[in-house]
C-alpha cells in the first residue's frame, strides 16, 4: 500500500441535502430552457432573414443579367436554403436533448438519493458498532480477571485457547463468510505403519495433535546429514545483538474518525498514521523470511533431491510463522530505500532488499549463502479491502538455487487475510495453494493452506502437502501448521481408497511415522509489549555502522516510532511522503519535457537491481546486478539518492 500518495478530500463531509440538490437541478433545467429559447429566437430570425434573402435572390434571377451571373445567383439561393434547413435541424436536436436531459435527470436524482441514504445508513451503523466495541472493551478492562493466559502457554492448554479463538471469531455478525471444511479436506488419507497394527489416521492429525508419537530430526535415520541441531545455531554469534525494543506505547486511537474519511477511497490512497504500523519496513519484513535459514543450510547437504524438497517446503511454510500475532502493517518503503542483513560471520549469508518500484509497490530481494545456496525474489503487493477483511496477495516468484546440485526451486506465496478490520479483534489467516517445482529434476511439492473455518474439526492454520517425483509418484506426505511446526512422513505404498462425502475418491498412503522438519522458536519474553517481534525481528532495526545511506535503519519516522515518539513520527512520515511526491512530480515534468523535445527519457532505475528475463520461468523480474557489498567495503555511497 502506498499511504504517501493520498490527498485529503473533504468534499464528502459537507454533502448538499436532497432539497438543495433538487433546487440546483431545477435551476440548471431553467437555464437550459432559457438557452433553448434564445436558440429558437435566433432560428426565427435566421428563417425570416433567410426568406427575405431568397426573395431578393429570386428577384435578381428575374432581371436580365448575363448567363454567368444568373448561375451564381442560383447557387447562392441554394446555399441559403440549405443554411435554413440546417438551422431548423439544429433547433430540433437541441429540443430533443433538453427533453432527454430532463427525463434522465429525474432518474439520476432518484439513484443518487438512494445511494446517499445507503451511505448515511452505513456510516451510522459503523459508528454505532465502534461505540459498542469501545464500551465492551472498557467493560472488559474494568471487570475482574477470571482467566489468566500467557503468550507462551503450554501445549496442554491449547484446546482452551482454540475455544477462545472460536468464541472471538463468533463475534462477527451473521453476514460473516465461512469456508466449508469439506471443500478443503485433503484428497488423501494416511495410514501409519507400525510393528503390530496399522493405525489409520486422517491427514489433519499428522501434526502430532492426535497424540501419536513423532520422531524428530535427532534420530539416527534422519534424512540429511547435519540434522542434529534443532536450534540451527551452529555457530555462536560474533557480536551480541539486542534482545528487546522499547515497549509499545498505549496510545488511544479514534478508528472511526479515520475510517469515515476513507469511505469510497482507494485503499492505496488512504493516509495511515503510524498507530497502525510496527517499527519495521516492508523490506525488513521480507528479510524475516530468513528466520529459519538453517533449513536451507541442511537442504544444501542433502544427497536426495526429494528429501531436499521436504526441507524447502518446510522453509516456505516457516516464513508465515511470524505473522500469527503481527496484525500491524510495516512501513511502506520509499522508492530507492534499501535494507541489508549481513549475517555472514554468524550464519554464512548476506541479504539485500531494494524498493525498485513505487506504482505498483515492488521490492527485490537477493540472498547468497556461503553454505551452498542462493535465494532471490521480486514481490509486488496487491491488496483488496472487503469491508470486514483485507486480502493481501503477494505477486511474484521466489527462486532458490543450490550450488552443488544445481537444483533450482521456484514457488509463490499464498494470500494473507486480515479479519475484523472495522470491529473486533484483528486476526490473520493464510490460505491458498503453493506449488514448489524443482526445475532441474521436475519434482514437485503441492502444499495446501486450509482457510480457517469455525465449523471445521481440523486443527486451525493447517498445512498439508505431498512431494512427488517427475512422474507424479508420491514419496512424502507433509503436515503441520504454519504457526507451529511441519513434519514429513515417507510413503511406503499408496492405493485408491473409498469415495469421500462428496463422491471424490481419496488416495490412501501407508507411511512411516512422521519426522519433525521444522519447529517454531518460542517468542522472546515480553513479546506482547514489543509488537510480538521474534528474536530476529528485534534485531532488524538495530542501528549498525557502515550500512548504506538509504537503509531502512536510517529512516527517521520509523526510528521515532520505535522510540515511542509517535506524534513526531507522524509529522516526519508526512514530510518524507511529501518529499517523495515532489521528486516524482519533478521526474514526470522531466519526462514531459523530453517528450516535447523528441528525446528518450529512461525514467527511474534501481541502483542495485536490474530487470532480466529468467531462463527458467521466462518471466521478467528485478535481479541483483552486484556492487552493493563492494560499495560498503569502500564506504562509497556517492551514487545513492537522498531519500530521507
Amino acid at each position: 500500500m502506498d499511504a504517501g500518495e493520498c490527498k485529503h478530500d473533504d468534499s464528502g463531509d459537507e454533502e448538499p441535502t436532497s432539497q438543495s440538490d433538487r433546487s440546483e437541478l431545477q435551476g440548471t433545467l431553467k437555464i437550459l430552457v432559457s438557452k433553448l429559447d434564445d436558440l429558437s429566437t435566433c432560428n426565427d430570425l435566421i428563417a425570416k432573414h433567410g426568406a427575405a434573402l431568397q426573395r431578393s435572390l429570386s428577384e435578381l434571377e428575374g432581371l436580365k443579367v448575363p448567363v454567368e451571373g444568373g448561375e451564381k445567383i442560383k447557387a447562392v439561393n441554394e446555399r441559403a436554403t440549405l443554411f435554413r434547413i440546417t438551422s431548423n435541424a439544429m433547433i430540433n436536436a437541441c429540443r430533443d436533448f433538453l427533453d432527454l436531459a430532463e427525463t434522465h435527470s429525474r432518474r439520476w436524482q432518484r439513484a443518487l438519493q438512494y445511494e446517499r441514504e445507503q451511505r448515511t445508513h452505513l456510516e451510522e451503523t459503523i459508528e454505532q458498532l465502534a461505540k459498542q466495541h469501545n464500551s465492551l472493551e472498557r467493560a472488559w478492562r474494568e471487570a475482574p480477571t477470571l482467566v489468566s493466559t500467557t503468550p507462551s502457554a503450554p501445549t496442554a492448554n491449547k484446546g482452551g485457547s482454540e475455544r477462545l479463538r472460536k468464541e472471538e471469531a463468533s463475534d462477527e455478525d451473521e453476514d460473516t463468510e465461512y469456508f466449508d471444511a469439506m471443500e478443503d479436506s485433503p484428497a488423501f488419507i494416511t495410514v501409519t505403519a507400525t510393528e503390530n497394527t496399522q493405525h489409520r489416521r486422517s491427514q489433519s492429525n499428522l501434526s502430532g495433535a492426535s497424540g501419536g508419537q513423532t520422531n524428530d530430526w535427532n534420530q539416527e535415520d534422519n534424512m540429511c546429514p547435519g540434522y542434529n541441531d534443532v536450534s540451527g545455531k551452529e555457530l555462536q554469534p560474533c557480536r551480541q545483538r539486542r534482545t528487546r525494543v522499547p515497549d509499545k506505547p498505549n496510545y488511544s486511537l479514534n478508528l472511526w474518525s479515520i475510517m469515515k474519511n476513507c469511505i469510497g477511497k482507494e485503499l492505496s490512497k488512504i493516509p495511515m498514521p503510524v498507530n497502525f504500523n510496527e517499527p519495521l519496513s516492508m523490506l525488513q519484513r521480507l528479510s524475516e523470511d530468513l528466520e529459519y535459514h538453517e533449513l536451507l543450510d541442511k537442504a544444501a547437504r542433502c544427497d536426495s533431491s526429494l528429501e531436499q524438497m521436504c526441507l524447502v517446503a518446510a522453509f516456505s511454510v516457516s516464513s508465515y510463522s511470524t505473522t500469527v500475532h503481527r496484525t500491524a502493517k510495516p512501513f511502506n518503503p520509499l522508492l530507492g530505500e534499501t535494507y541489508e542483513l549481513d549475517r555472514r560471520e554468524e550464519f554464512g549469508y548476506r541479504s539485500l532488499c531494494e524498493q525498485v518500484s513505487h506504482h505498483p509497490p515492488a521490492a527485490a530481494h537477493h540472498v547468497i549463502s556461503q553454505r551452498g545456496w542462493t535465494l532471490w525474489q521480486e514481490i509486488t503487493i496487491a491488496s483488496k479491502f472487503r469491508g470486514k477483511y483485507l486480502s493481501i496477495m503477494p505477486l511474484g516468484a521466489i527462486h532458490l538455487h543450490f550450488h552443488s546440485s544445481g537444483n533450482h526451486y521456484v514457488w509463490r506465496k499464498v494470500t494473507s487475510t486480515v479479519h475484523n478490520i472495522i470491529v473486533g479483534k484483528l486476526w490473520i489467516d493464510q490460505s491458498g495453494d503453493i506449488e514448489i517445482v524443482n526445475h532441474r529434476t521436475k519434482e514437485t511439492c503441492q502444499l495446501k493452506f486450509s482457510p480457517y473455518s469455525y465449523f471445521s474439526r481440523d486443527v486451525p492454520r493447517k498445512v498439508t502437502g505431498v512431494v512427488a517425483d517427475s512422474g507424479g509418484q508420491a514419496h512424502y506426505v507433509l503436515s503441520g501448521t504454519w504457526d507451529d511446526k511441519m513434519e514429513s512422513a515417507r510413503i511406503l505404498q499408496s492405493s485408491r481408497g473409498g469415495s469421500g462425502s462428496e463422491g471424490k475418491q481419496k488416495t490412501v498412503y501407508q507411511t512411516l511415522p512422521p519426522k519433525l522438519l521444522w519447529k517454531k522458536y518460542p517468542l522472546p519474553e515480553n513479546a506482547e509489549n514489543m509488537y510480538f517481534f521474534s528474536a530476529l525481528a528485534l534485531t532488524l532495526n538495530e542501528q549498525e555502522d557502515s550500512v548504506g545511506v538509504t537503509d531502512s535503519r536510517l529512516r527517521p519516522d520509523q526510528r521515532l516510532m520505535e522510540d515511542g515518539r509517535w506524534d513526531e513520527a507522524n509529522s516526519e512520515k508526512q514530510r518524507l511522503e511529501e518529499k517523495q511526491r515532489a521528486v516524482r512530480r519533478r521526474r514526470e515534468a522531466e519526462a514531459t519535457d523530453a517528450l516535447d523535445e523528441g528525446k528518450e527519457y529512461e525514467g527511474y532505475q534501481p541502483l542495485w537491481f536490474h530487470q532480466r528475463r529468467d531462463s527458467v520461468t521466462g518471466e521478467t523480474s528485478f535481479v541483483y546486478k552486484g556492487g552493493y557489498w563492494e560499495a560498503k567495503e569502500k564506504q562509497d555511497w556517492s551514487m545513492c539518492p537522498n531519500i530521507f
